[in-house]
C-alpha cells in the first residue's frame, strides 16, 4: 500500500509562487509515474500536471509556463512548483501514483491518493 503525504500548501495573493511537496512511502515499484490534481468546490477533479519515471511531463493548459512538476527519485518525492498563481488556481491539490509509467492526466490511471493540501489565492 504506497502511501503519499502533501505539504506546503497555503494561501497567497494573486501572482504569488507556492511549492507544494508530495512524500511517497511504503512502495517496492521500480518504475512509476506520479501527478498532482485538483479540486475546486463543486467541480470534478482535474488533472494538473504529471510526470513519468524518466522524466516526462504533462500540463493542463491553464497551468503551462506558471507550474513545474518535479520528482526525486532518490527522495521519493514530488514536487509542484506553482508561480504566478491566481484565483482560478485556488482547489485542494492531490498527489498521485501510477503503476502505468504514463505521464497522464486521466485520473482512472493513478493507483494511490493523497489527502491533499489546500490552495488558496487571493486577488
Amino acid at each position: 500500500q504506497v502511501q503519499l503525504v502533501e505539504s506546503g500548501g497555503g494561501s497567497v495573493q494573486a501572482g504569488g509562487s507556492l511549492r507544494l511537496s508530495c512524500a511517497a512511502s511504503k512502495f517496492r515499484y521500480s518504475r512509476y509515474s506520479m501527478g498532482w490534481f485538483r479540486q475546486a468546490p463543486g467541480k470534478e477533479r482535474e488533472g494538473v500536471a504529471a510526470i513519468d519515471n524518466d522524466g516526462n511531463t504533462r500540463y493542463t493548459d491553464s497551468v503551462k509556463g506558471r507550474f513545474t512538476i518535479s520528482r526525486d527519485n532518490a527522495k521519493n518525492t514530488l514536487y509542484l512548483q506553482m508561480n504566478n498563481l491566481k484565483p482560478e488556481d485556488t482547489a485542494m491539490y492531490y498527489c498521485a501514483f501510477g503503476v502505468h509509467m504514463l505521464a497522464t492526466l486521466t485520473l482512472n490511471f493513478y493507483n494511490y491518493w493523497g489527502r491533499g493540501t489546500q490552495v488558496t489565492v487571493s486577488s
